[in-house]
């Protein structure tokens, strides 16, 4: 029969007589064959014999449309007679090796000379069958020859996708942001990842072979022996241990890492290999993934620095200052010697900080910080606890004289002027000394000590230091009794207006009074102004008693109105908490409504720093009670941070003469330069002028001669109660003479 009529492939075109395959042989997954023999009768028993099996069958009958078979079509195996009659067998199996051809070949020939068999198996067949041939030795032949190309392919197929794997996992681990390595028994690397390189600036080629001490930093050497070591292959096994490893490059730069040892199932961590003599595992080396957390640990040591510092000042903050007395007290119990502590208050801060503003008062603070820590000794500590406040500890005192002299040279050296973007800034310091052991074993009971020396330093007019005395706690403890007093001063209607009057010294009669708060405490007596509104102000009750004190003088003005007197003007002292409060205006329009007074009458007196402080606002908030009929007094004129242009932008009546100004008139013809400039000031811009404070007929001459013609002060009244003070004005209304004032004055005192 014709060869290609057996043909299944349908590009190949069908020869006449050749069986047709049947359909199902269409299929990929059936190994192809193709049927070569010139002899159409053993070409047909040959196709009938394998038809039945799950091939796909091609016949061709000579050498010619063999060779167009196999040049189209791929063949899993080829039955090949080797006598055709255009060619021999040994021609096509040249062909199939020349053009490379996958396909393996089982010979069936006639020929009784071993030359045949030699020259096909030289060719490269896979087996070599002689005819006759028995069926089951032609299929068997088949079967092993597609079996062993299965297999083969198999192989091949199972050979790739490792190598795919491994060049997936050499990916894997190369591109690891971790160090990936393995160690021998000896500690020698074996194995180490590309990111060695990137991150140490070690080649592979550098480590392989070499023990691992040589990455390690020395002095993690001891923890690194067990890390590297590592032989356990469960949760025992090292993990989240730190370590510093050298780099190559980049000098004795050190990176920190994070070397984890895992299980099998987390990557492996001991390295075993079963030992069937002895029937347990064998180690032979370790498996460690290191991680580079230099970032991290950096970050961790900016927190941890930010938690124990003054971000302003980088001073250590209050938690790390108790820390490092505490180990101070601990060193001096130890070796029975004495050590300081300081609690530093500046003086005048809260002035720079209201008149200049935050930024230029933090800049301050900086600055002081500079100029301690140019003071302080080798192992002193200086911090700040916050806001205007700092503490110091003087460890190994020899005597109180040291911490005497340090003290001083604190004092020294912010005397002199701070320079704060071309304003010259003056302040001082009260320093509170306490002594370990003498003043307190604890480190609460030292800065408390410390704390109360402090106080008394500011008590008796700051800018200097002094020692913790056991007398000083009775003092502490007063102020506190005072504080909790003051709150129920107001409950208890102890507080009480006083009243100094300011006299026109051309006429000789009182035209207004400046309202003084007076306490009528139950068991200290009659406290001024001066005791207690500093307390008032650092516990949040200068907001109550400010309305208190409007209401007060509203209803002192409305007595003296009922009794149909002259008409004068009342000042008031305005808190700057009291002004910053946006409805203080609405308390005092209320309070004047409610009483029924003219608000003429009233004037506030505030200091320039409010002026300073927040200028848009300041002059919004004053606009507000000019407009309701309020005028406005500056007090203190010259003794803050004054600005002549603030004077033409706020609604200002009056401007007082500080009585630090007027004290130092001690010749009435003598020449004193900023009394006269605030004189000149005031008539410039068409302001009244009061002088505060004055004492001494030297002083009222001086004034009256330059041009200053209201004044108050002890050479004419002391600040009284209001019944005292409207016995005073009943006198000047029925024409009492003027002159006997100042006697009345040592009266009332």
């Amino acid at each position: 029969m014709n060869a290609t009529a057996a043909s299944v492939d349908p590009a190949i075109e069908p020869a006449q007589d050749a069986p047709v395959v049947p359909p199902h042989f269409e299929q990929d997954a059936m190994p192809r064959l193709l049927l070569v023999d010139d002899e159409p009768r053993l070409l047909s028993s040959l196709y009938e014999l394998l038809r039945d099996r799950d091939y796909h069958l091609v016949t061709a009958s000579c050498g010619k449309e063999a060779l167009a078979h196999l040049s189209r079509v791929r063949f899993d195996l080829v039955l090949l007679d080797l006598r055709l009659p255009d060619m021999s067998g040994h021609d096509i199996m040249d062909f199939i090796n020349d053009r490379g051809i996958d396909a393996d070949v089982i010979v069936m020939s006639g020929e009784v000379g071993i030359e045949a068999a030699i020259g096909a198996l030289k060719r490269g067949a896979y087996d070599y069958l002689r005819k006759p041939y028995s069926r089951e030795e032609l299929l068997k032949t088949v079967a092993n020859a597609l079996q062993q190309r299965a297999l083969a392919s198999a192989n091949m197929r199972i050979a790739s996708q490792l190598e795919n794997s491994e060049k997936l996992y050499r990916y894997l681990v190369d591109s690891s942001p971790d160090i990936i390595y393995t160690l021998n028994h000896e500690g020698k690397f074996t194995f180490v990842n590309d990111r060695a390189y990137q991150l140490l600036g070690f080649a592979r080629e550098d480590l392989i072979g070499k023990h691992y001490s040589i990455l390690v930093h020395e002095e993690d050497l001891e923890r690194a022996r067990y890390v590297f070591n590592e032989r356990r292959v469960d949760e025992r096994a090292s993990r989240n241990v730190e370590l510093r490893l050298k780099c190559h490059a980049g000098g004795n730069q050190d990176r920190t890492f994070n070397n984890t040892l895992m299980t099998i199932s987390l990557n492996s961590i001991g390295m075993h290999v079963p030992d069937h003599e002895v029937k347990k595992l064998e180690f032979f080396g370790t498996y460690g993934v290191a991680r580079d957390i230099t970032d991290r640990k950096r970050a961790e040591e900016v927190i941890s620095y930010q938690a124990y510092h003054d971000i302003l000042t980088d001073l250590p903050n209050r938690m790390l200052f108790k820390d490092r007395l505490g180990l101070a007290v601990i060193q001096a119990k130890r070796k029975m010697t004495e050590l300081a502590v300081m609690f530093i208050d500046l003086d005048r801060f809260k002035l720079v900080n209201d008149t200049l503003g935050h930024v230029k008062g933090d800049e301050l603070l900086q600055q002081v910080s500079v100029r301690l820590k140019d003071c302080l000794r080798r192992g002193d500590t200086l911090a700040r606890q916050g806001g205007d406040e700092f503490t110091i500890v003087l460890p190994e005192l020899r005597d109180r004289e040291d911490a005497k002299r340090i003290a001083d040279k604190f004092l020294e050296c912010l005397h002199k002027p701070f320079d704060l973007d071309g304003h010259e800034v003056h302040i001082s310091a009260s320093i509170g000394i306490a002594i370990y052991p003498g003043d307190g074993e604890s480190i609460d009971e030292l800065l408390r000590h410390a704390d109360i020396a402090m106080y008394q330093v500011k008590a008796l007019g700051k800018n200097g230091h002094s020692f913790y005395h056991n007398s000083m706690l009775d003092v502490s403890h007063q102020k506190i009794a005072l504080e909790q007093s003051l709150r129920k001063a107001l409950e208890q209607n102890e507080l009480e207006m006083y009243y100094q009057p300011q006299m026109d010294v051309i006429t000789g009669r009182i035209i207004g009074a400046e309202g003084l708060m007076r306490w009528n405490h139950p068991q200290r007596g009659l406290l001024t102004a001066g005791e207690f509104l500093p307390f008032a102000e650092e516990n949040g009750l200068m907001l109550p008693i400010s309305d208190w004190m409007i209401g007060a003088l509203c209803r002192d003005m409305l007595q003296w109105n009922a009794q149909g007197g002259e008409s004068i003007r009342l000042s008031l002292n305005l808190s700057p908490q009291y002004l910053d409060r946006g409805d203080f205006f609405e308390k005092m329009r209320g309070a004047l409504v409610r009483y029924g007074i003219s608000p003429a009458q009233i004037e506030v007196e505030i200091t320039e720093n409010i002026c300073i402080r927040n200028p848009q606002y300041a002059i919004e908030q004053l606009n507000k009670l000019c407009q309701l009929g309020v005028s406005v007094a500056i007090d203190d004129f010259g003794t803050g941070y004054s600005s002549l242009s603030y004077l033409h932008r706020f609604p200002i009546h009056t401007i007082k003469i500080d009585q630090s100004f007027v004290k130092e008139i001690h010749d009435e013809h003598g020449h004193y330069p900023v009394i006269l400039a605030i004189i000149s000031i005031a008539r410039g811009l068409g302001l009244h002028l009061i002088a505060e404070g004055v004492e001494t007929d030297i002083q009222a001459r001086y004034l009256k001669a330059n041009g200053c013609l209201t004044m108050q002060g002890y050479l004419y009244h002391r600040p009284i109660a209001l019944s005292n003070f409207m016995d005073l004005l009943r006198v000047q209304d029925i024409g009492a003479p003027q002159h006997q004032a100042p006697q009345l004055a040592s009266m009332q005192s």
